[in-house]
Parts: structure tokens; sequence; C-alpha cells
């Protein structure tokens, strides 16, 4: 299988594009506030494609996945991306319980993408 059809990809892709909407989103909504005329923006645009772009990605992985291990796949994905991404963007440090909760996350992603699924009914 090419590794852009492969699920952990696909995963990745999505919640990648969804952390950098949110990160649009965030930094637009603090300089503009959250009134009327701030949705009708360059940014809002944006953040609406991508996030459209994600839903696709989300809607294929659902299709091809059975449920429970996509909305695992799903969290634990938005943990790691949103930590990562916290870390290199705005510097932001954890205590070490909480990156000891992020590694289980790291560890939980890849036992759901890298082992095999159980028999199908």
């Amino acid at each position: 299988m090419p590794f852009w059809k492969s699920p952990a990809f696909l995963i990745i892709g999505s919640q990648l594009l969804f952390s950098i909407s949110d990160v649009i989103g965030a930094r637009a909504m603090k300089t503009q506030g959250f009134t009327p005329a701030a949705f009708f923006t360059w940014w809002f645009l944006l953040y609406t494609v991508i996030r459209q772009i994600a839903v696709f990605g989300q809607l294929y992985i659902y299709s091809a996945m059975e449920l429970g291990r996509t909305v695992a796949l799903f969290g634990a994905g938005s943990i790691i991306i949103g930590n990562v991404m916290g870390f290199l963007l705005f510097k932001e440090t954890l205590t070490l319980p909480a990156y000891i909760g992020v590694s289980l996350a790291i560890c939980a992603f890849l036992a759901l993408a890298l082992l095999p699924a159980g028999a199908k009914p």
C-alpha cells in the first residue's frame, strides 16, 4: 500500500490541517475579537477551506476503518500534534506528568496504527 493511503498518514495529515486552522483561528480571534466582522475576512475563508479538506480526510478514514480504532487514532494524533505545535510554535513546556501522558499517547497511536486489526465479524 502506498504511504499516502496508509491510515496513519491520512490521520496525521488531517490532524495537521485541523491544527493549522486552529492556530489561524486562535491568532485571528485574539487580534480581531469575536465579532461578526471577523468572519468576513480572508483568514476565515482560509480557516474554513483548510478544515473542509481535513474533514474529507477524516471521512475517508471513517469509511476505511472501524470507528473505535479511528476515534482513538484521531484523539492520540491530536494530542501529539497539539503538543509538538505548542512546543515548537509557542515555546510551551509541560510538567513531567504531562510529558509522560503525551508519551503514552504516542505509544497508543503507534500500537493502533501499526498492529493489525482484529478479524471482522
